[in-house]
């Protein structure tokens, strides 16, 4: 199974009672598919998956699963510290008909590199699904380094990375020990042209959620040897993810799709707390300077 393309790193909605909101998750859902997304990744970081109950959780997944009716890829947020926990997720997605699970670095309690070799061997020897690994040791504590990786990519069930550790240097790395029995994907908007050209497959994006079909056509402009199109479209989409992230995510993207209309509110759940008005300013005054919005 092959996973290249720009995935959307999904926002979960929610009501002004704080409820989530099923109807705008749907059509969300429906919007990315109108728009080229090549997959919805649901109940990641940026779906507020640390806030939501287990029962959210698994409703989250279960909604886009349901709404995408098997015309996009979709693969589910189904990590955790708690390894069981991590299996239950991942067996869930598996019954639902996901594609694949995103399983992030175990976080918190710092394993060692043996310690996430053995966490993702046992997900992927009980649950005998496609597992997407999320590196991103900003938010984790632990790398998973380039050659845990390689090992990982041994396991038929290892089958990409979603790699946001800033570094292009670890990324060739991976690329250069594991060769093509994992797929790379960026985990960083900023980096995604770079990423590319070091043999990365797409991306897992936060601003594909404000501009999907741009975020589409720069994976495939590129993919396609479309260089000059692909630059265009990375200048572009550089000067908005450098904007995404004034009050960290998904806070600042939440706004940016309430200003564009796109969502009813901004909500979003303790601890974190909604964008400041001088960030909503901020947002409304860059995308009238660049006509994404009059």
């Amino acid at each position: 199974m092959k996973f290249e393309g720009s995935y959307v790193a999904l926002i979960t909605p929610f009501k002004e009672n704080g409820e989530v909101d099923e109807d705008k998750i749907r059509k969300l859902v429906n919007y990315h598919i109108e728009n080229g997304t090549a997959g919805i990744v649901p109940c990641g970081t940026t779906g507020e998956a640390p806030t939501l109950t287990f029962s959210e959780h698994e409703k989250v997944i279960k909604i886009v699963v349901e709404e995408v009716k098997g015309r996009i890829k979709v693969i589910a947020g189904a990590g955790s510290n708690n390894t069981d926990r991590a299996i239950e997720l991942t067996k869930y997605a598996k019954k639902l008909g996901a594609d694949a699970a995103l399983s992030t670095c175990p976080y918190y309690n710092k394993p060692t590199q043996r310690g996430l070799y053995e966490h993702y061997r046992k997900i992927a020897e009980e649950a005998k699904f496609p597992i997407m690994l999320y590196n991103v040791p900003g938010r984790t504590g632990t790398n998973i380094e380039a050659e845990t990786v390689a090992r990982l990519a041994e396991i038929p069930e290892i089958v990409a990375i979603k790699e946001a550790t800033g570094s292009l240097e670890q990324m060739i790395k991976i690329q250069d020990l594991c060769g093509d029995k994992i797929e790379i994907l960026s985990g960083e908007d900023h980096l995604i042209l770079p990423m590319l050209s070091i043999g990365a497959k797409g991306v897992v994006s936060v601003v594909a959620n404000i501009m999907p079909r741009e975020m589409s056509e720069l994976i495939s402009s590129f993919l396609n040897r479309e260089f000059e199109k692909a630059y265009n479209l990375h200048t572009k989409l550089y000067e908005v993810s450098r904007n995404m992230f004034i009050e960290g995510n998904p806070v600042t993207v939440k706004a940016a799709m309430n200003i564009l209309g796109q969502i009813d509110n901004d909500l979003v759940r303790l601890p974190l707390v909604s964008a400041e008005q001088k960030t909503k300013d901020k947002l409304t005054k860059f995308f009238k300077e660049r006509s994404i919005i009059y």
